[in-house]
């Protein structure tokens, strides 16, 4: 079937290129968990872990105004339900801006619900959901946000799963005046996290452990005001820098993978949620 050819292809994707090594210790701060997140082999691998007394967290040294953002992640394994493993693009204050990747667990051989969202200038509720084509558990898969001034992407082994376009033309706000930091964090969330709550935390598990290498940021670093990309937020172009991402966009190949990803595991998307929204759609999702 045209499906089970599609999916060989897009397993083949992800066997191309491994992201090389990276000194995991040049990158991140663990941030909390009093000795529960790790940085070992060499520098190259950061783990965090959770029990019942608590979970763990990290984040960059840097902070970033747009890019492209590679990590490869190892997900708990086994019996996971109620643990929530969160790796994010975020910035600070009241009106903060925030790109996500959520990692929701389950009960041994259910699949892992994967929760994206945006906000801008501290609103959310931009929430799609999926399930992945392969079990996240077993070796590390490569989770990538693209950032840039015009669009966000969501991929996953190079594989897009969701884009959020710039619509400040038609009023909605659109994160790219703050720089952002990358966190982690595992933590306990049984109250909501495995079918709304209703599964808890199975402490006999623990420690829960999520893995983490391969960090890799071709982005605009933001230091003292200034950007390694040589411009404000505003006026970034590909005149003045050689970042290959600013220029990179959704193909017809993309395109279709994203179709595909989307109607076989898309399990919530915000813009088909009527009942949330009573008044109507957000005016994004009026959008093609």
């Amino acid at each position: 079937m045209a499906s089970s050819f599609f999916l060989v292809s897009l397993l083949a994707i992800m066997v191309i290129g491994a992201a090389s090594a990276s000194n995991m210790n040049n990158h991140f701060d663990i941030t909390w968990g009093d000795g529960r997140g790790k940085i070992l082999n060499n520098n190259e691998l950061l783990t965090l872990s959770l029990d019942k007394a608590s979970g763990s967290g990290f984040k960059s040294k840097n902070e970033y105004l747009f890019g492209k953002i590679d990590m490869q992640l190892k997900l708990v394994a086994g019996n996971s339900a109620g643990t929530v493993t969160a790796y994010y693009l975020s910035s600070q204050g009241a009106t903060w801006d925030e790109i996500d990747f959520e990692f929701l667990g389950n009960l041994s051989g259910d699949p892992y619900t994967v929760h994206t969202n945006v906000f801008s200038q501290g609103k959310g509720n931009r929430e799609q959901q999926f399930h992945l084509w392969f079990d996240p558990t077993a070796d590390f898969h490569t989770y990538s946000i693209l950032w840039k001034p015009q669009r966000i992407i969501f991929s996953v082994d190079s594989i897009p799963i969701r884009e959020f376009k710039n619509s400040e033309s038609i009023g909605v706000p659109f994160p790219k005046n703050q720089p952002m930091r990358i966190y982690s964090s595992l933590w306990n969330a049984d109250d909501w996290a495995t079918r709304g709550g209703l599964i808890k935390t199975d402490w006999t598990h623990a420690p829960f452990t999520a893995s983490y290498r391969n960090f890799n940021a071709d982005a605009c670093v933001v230091t003292s005001g200034g950007s390694s990309c040589g411009s404000t937020s505003n006026s970034v172009s590909g005149s003045n820098n050689n970042k290959a991402w600013l220029s990179q966009e959704l193909d017809s190949t993309s395109q279709e993978r994203m179709r595909w990803v989307q109607k076989n595991y898309m399990i919530y998307n915000y813009c088909t949620d009527t009942k949330r929204f009573p008044q109507g759609l957000p005016k994004e999702c009026t959008l093609s």
